[in-house]
């Protein structure tokens, strides 16, 4: 007789069974901050690594245009006219004519809304502007990303 009542009582209780839940939950809401964080961080090391890549390239377009491998006009500044130049490739004068290309793909920035083209993603900061006011112009001499959301570091997005 006792065996058939112990069998009977090998399940779990609903008490049993909300107290599992309410651990759950407890564990799960402590979490969510977590990932959400998670997830800033890489959008962050993703911008910081595009931003990286289309300077580098912006810098190796205003070399090759003072050792005169690329054509520039009479008093341009040597850094490329659009971001659309780096990936669509300049003549190499100094290869013949073979194209010049300074990256693959343009990235986008991480922080953009999801219907810009990459190139329209960024801000764009000329050769003649201030630093401290970053305007467009004839060339491209720096990006910077249009967000106005503020880093984990307490520095704005902008001014990386």
């Amino acid at each position: 007789m006792r065996r058939a009542a112990c069998r009977r009582r090998r399940g779990y209780t609903i008490i049993e069974m909300l107290v599992v839940m309410a651990v759950l939950g407890i564990l799960a809401t402590a979490a969510m901050p977590l990932a959400e964080l998670s997830a800033k961080r890489g959008k962050e090391r993703a911008l910081q690594q595009a931003v990286w890549e289309i300077r580098h390239a912006i810098d190796a377009y205003k070399q090759a245009s003072d050792s005169g491998r690329i054509a520039r006009a009479a008093g341009a500044s040597g850094y490329p006219p659009s971001l659309a130049v780096l990936t669509a490739g300049v003549p190499d004068l100094a290869a013949g004519g073979r194209m010049l290309y300074l990256l693959r793909r343009l990235p986008r920035d991480p922080f953009a809304p999801g219907a810009l083209a990459a190139e329209a993603s960024w801000g764009l900061r000329s050769y003649a502007s201030a630093p401290d006011e970053p305007k467009e112009g004839g060339d491209v001499f720096d990006v910077y990303s249009l967000s106005q959301e503020v880093g984990m570091n307490g520095t704005p997005y902008r001014l990386w």
